[in-house]
């Protein structure tokens, strides 16, 4: 344990990022998933729609620092190529 009363803060403030943290990646892994299978389904609508939650979940994430921002610009990339794909077909 912390001895000085700055340390005590920091754990509480590092705790409380963590939790905050956890959080966002478990909601983006599940929008992710929600578009994976809107994909898999060719559903181009509401891919799209899911695709722009996404994206702007991860562009959060990346401004906050929970996902390096050359990460979140791969993803978002990636399922936007995907998309593009789906909407050629």
């Amino acid at each position: 344990m912390p001895i000085k009363r700055s340390s005590f803060k920091d754990l509480r403030k590092s705790r409380a990022r963590h939790v905050r943290n956890i959080s966002t990646m478990s909601e983006i892994r599940t929008l992710a998933k929600k578009f994976e299978s809107l994909i898999i389904e060719k559903k181009v609508k509401e891919a799209g729609a899911a695709l722009s939650k996404f994206a702007s979940k991860m562009d959060k994430a990346a401004k906050k620092g929970v996902i390096k921002k050359n990460t979140s610009a791969r993803k978002i990339s990636r399922f936007m190529k995907r998309l593009a794909v789906l909407g050629k077909a």
